[in-house]
């Protein structure tokens, strides 16, 4: 037994192959961030008007929605490890739930853009606003079907205390998503 504790404190909590696909994300979210940062630093001054016409309340909000929603996630697979799965049900419900605040919120950002004529074509901060917001939106999207897909299986019994590999893996692309959005917030709305 001490043997099987010992191997889940070194390993990565989930599945690995799902390791693999957020270390693949988080390589391409960062050769975007690259491109984010070399082309602002040859328009400083355009990128500078523009990001002052991004509602930085609603992406603090959003900030504070994806932090909450990931604690939300933590105590779900906390509750799944002693095995309450009516708790992880729960947990997880509400880490759904912001997800959704999430998207609320970005798509009332989204709508305020297009009104004002803004679109990928505007200038090349507003075409990587866009583009990595809405890439950002998709994995959100994306990251609430697989805690859905989780939710369900858990609340049909299909998760215990001693198997749960399954939860962990939700939860562990939820936070990479939380983690890219960490990384875009400021990156985007508030570094000058």
């Amino acid at each position: 037994m001490d043997t099987l504790a010992q191997h889940d404190n070194d390993s990565l909590p989930g599945d690995f192959a799902i390791w693999i696909f957020i270390f693949a994300e988080l390589l391409v979210f960062g050769v975007f961030f690259l491109a984010y940062a070399f082309s602002r630093a040859n328009n400083v001054e355009l990128f500078n008007e523009s990001q002052m016409q991004l509602d930085r309340i609603a992406g603090a909000a959003n900030t504070l929605v994806l932090i909450t929603s990931s604690y939300f996630v933590v105590r779900a697979v906390a509750a799944i490890r002693t095995g309450n799965s009516t708790r992880c049900v729960h947990w997880l419900l509400a880490a759904i739930a912001m997800g959704g605040v999430f998207l609320v919120i970005k798509l009332f950002e989204f709508g305020d853009k297009f009104s004002a004529g803004i679109s990928l074509s505007t200038n090349t901060f507003f075409m990587f606003y866009l583009s990595l917001t809405f890439f950002h939106f998709m994995h959100v999207i994306l990251g609430m079907v697989i805690l859905a897909a989780v939710l369900f299986k858990a609340r049909s019994g299909g998760y215990s205390a001693q198997e749960h590999t399954g939860v962990e893996t939700g939860a562990s692309y939820w936070h990479m998503v939380d983690l890219v959005w960490l990384i875009l917030f400021p990156l985007v709305y508030v570094i000058h």
